[in-house]
């Protein structure tokens, strides 16, 4: 495979109320404020070395739950990466497009394992 792992980037949680939970992490856990993106209604939080990302939960969702989980990835070239998983039957989610993480911009990739959650892999600049 043509990428190489290197640890967490970030994790999504939906949450019932945003405000609320933003100031949870940040007063008990002392996250800081990283980012708003108001168009995705996203808060990006740094904790350390990591991102914790909050998005409102979904309408019927219940007390929401995890969005998924960002995997940070050493790889020169994602599409390779996004094809070998294709060929390998693995359920892709999109193509490889540039978002933000916890080291900044870069290409990801969103999966599904076989249990049906959703990882991204996340290319370090």
């Amino acid at each position: 495979m043509t990428f190489a792992p290197l640890g967490l980037d970030h994790v999504v949680l939906r949450v019932r109320d945003q405000a609320r939970s933003t100031r949870f992490y940040q007063e008990v856990l002392g996250c800081t404020l990283e980012r708003v993106n108001e168009q995705l209604s996203l808060v990006q939080l740094r904790f350390g070395e990591h991102l914790i990302d909050l998005l409102p939960a979904r309408d019927g969702e219940g007390p929401g739950g995890l969005d998924h989980v960002g995997l940070s990835i050493r790889s020169d070239d994602l599409q390779a990466v996004a094809r070998e998983l294709g060929r390998r039957g693995v359920t892709l989610e999109g193509d490889v497009v540039q978002r933000y993480g916890a080291w900044g911009d870069g290409p990801s990739l969103y999966l599904r394992d076989p249990d049906g959650y959703r990882l991204e892999l996340k290319a370090r600049p």
